[in-house]
This record gives structure tokens, C-alpha cells and sequence, in this order.
């Protein structure tokens, strides 16, 4: 590690300030510590927004459920409201990495890592989810810009994130074994009007699957998605898995998706 200054500000004016003067916000801290101990990151200043009462915390406002940024994923996964209300963000939540880092690691931090293998974007995407920040609404549809990049400016924060609730909704991924993060993960929503497929994991980032969305749209049910194949290059190759590999999994994780959904 190396030197730098800490800041725990009380409330979100206080850590705006901060954040607009250049430190660097610090949520769970699941990505940016490590990062910091490998000298890939390397801060001034870190501002902690885990005493910020007010960037926490779980209600349903307008038909939708609304999440503070700096809820641990644990809170996610055994909230009352969200299991009753989008069961499949309540599991998703459960299946992100083990008990530590559930405990530790928030919404916010995941959404605004963006990280290509992240759980929480494909909830987001795949619920047309609205990203607040302390100056305005952006919805999910345009805030992944690709490999841990999104829309948010410098100086800005999220503050909470609004889904809305889906007539039925499924998240199945296969899992890197180590780290636990999706090899391939595939969210279904389907809603009266639409249905919407994310997929995380395959390439540089999250991205949605308009055939896959088109099929179900047609008729949502695993069969749909038989002759439904997915681009091989929108899938990176590693020692994990080739692009053919991953591009096949997602056919195979979003038929699951779809089951569980009507199950």
C-alpha cells in the first residue's frame, strides 16, 4: 500500500464535496482495496460512504423497488421486499461471491465497477433499472459503455437504483468455480409488454440479446430458444472458457432462466 488520506463523511453533501475535490469514493470496497494493493489503482484520498444512512435501505416507491447504493448484498438477498417482489434479484443477490463478501460488497460498488463478469448489471439491464445519481436518472440501457466503464461522470454519485417489478424473472449463471463470478450469466424478464434477456460474463460487458428477446417475446418458454444462437464474437476466449464454449452457455443458461421463471 502506500499513503493516503481518509475521509467518512456523515452525510451524501459532505461526501459530494469530497468526491468533486477528487477523492475517490469508497463503497465495499470488494474490487478497490485489491486493486490498491497491486498498485493498480492508487488514490489521494478515499472517501468511505458507509456511514451515509441515507444511501441505504430498501422501499417500494411508485410500483417499483428502490434500493440505496450502499446496501450490502447480503441486505438484498434476505429482504423481505425484494424476495416477494423480484425474487430473482433477491437470489442473484444471494449467489454473489460467499458470505464475506456479501457482507460487505453493495449495490452501488458492483454497478459502478461494471465489472464484464458482475451479476448485478444483468438485473439491471434486463429490468430496464434506473441508475439516481446525485445529479440526475440514468437509465440502465445507457449507462454500461463496456469493460468497467459506464456513464457517471467525474464528481458523481449513485445513490440508489429503481427496478421495476416484472410479471416474472429468472438469473442462472455458470459459475467460475474460484471467484464465483459468472462464466456466463443470464437474466430473463418478462413484462406485459416486453421481455427483456441480459447476459454478463460473455465479452467486454453486459449486453442484452435481441433474438433471444424476440423468440420469447413469441412465446416464453424454453423452446423458444432452441435455434436461437449467440455471435461467437460478442464472447471473449480465456483460460477459463473459448468464445464457442461461452456462446454456447448462453444459450444453455438463459433456457434455464426461462424454466425457473415458470416454475
Amino acid at each position: 500500500m502506500y499513503a493516503f488520506t481518509y475521509e467518512r463523511p456523515a452525510t451524501q453533501a459532505d461526501a459530494l464535496k469530497l468526491v468533486q475535490g477528487g477523492g475517490q469514493p469508497l463503497a465495499g470496497g470488494q474490487t478497490l482495496l485489491g486493486s490498491m494493493k497491486l498498485r493498480l489503482a492508487a488514490p489521494e484520498q478515499l472517501v468511505d460512504l458507509g456511514a451515509i444512512k441515507e444511501l441505504s435501505g430498501i422501499r417500494r416507491e411508485a410500483g417499483d423497488i428502490v434500493i440505496g447504493a450502499m446496501t450490502r448484498h447480503a441486505d438484498v438477498a434476505e429482504s423481505a421486499e425484494v424476495q416477494a417482489a423480484i425474487p430473482a434479484l433477491a437470489r442473484l443477490a444471494g449467489g454473489i461471491g460467499d458470505k464475506q463478501v456479501r457482507a460487505m460488497g453493495t449495490l452501488g460498488g458492483s454497478v459502478v465497477n461494471n465489472d464484464p463478469a458482475a451479476d448485478y448489471p444483468a438485473a439491471l439491464l434486463a429490468l430496464g433499472a434506473t441508475v439516481h445519481t446525485t445529479g440526475r436518472k440514468i437509465k440502465a440501457d445507457d449507462f454500461f459503455l463496456g469493460l468497467f466503464s459506464t456513464a457517471l461522470e467525474p464528481g458523481e454519485l449513485v445513490t440508489a437504483i429503481s427496478f421495476p417489478v416484472p410479471k416474472r424473472a429468472a438469473y442462472v449463471k455458470f459459475p467460475q468455480p474460484a471467484s464465483l463470478f459468472a462464466l456466463i450469466g443470464v437474466f430473463v424478464a418478462q413484462f406485459d409488454d416486453a421481455v427483456r434477456v441480459a447476459v454478463t460474463g460473455a465479452g467486454n460487458g453486459v449486453f442484452r440479446h435481441p433474438a433471444m428477446e424476440a423468440a420469447l417475446g413469441q412465446n416464453f418458454s424454453p423452446d423458444a430458444l432452441a435455434g436461437v444462437t449467440t455471435d461467437e464474437a460478442l464472447a471473449s476466449s480465456d483460460l477459463h472458457g473459448s468464445s464457442a464454449y461461452r456462446a454456447h452457455l448462453v444459450g444453455m443458461m438463459a433456457q434455464r432462466a426461462v424454466a425457473q421463471a415458470l416454475s
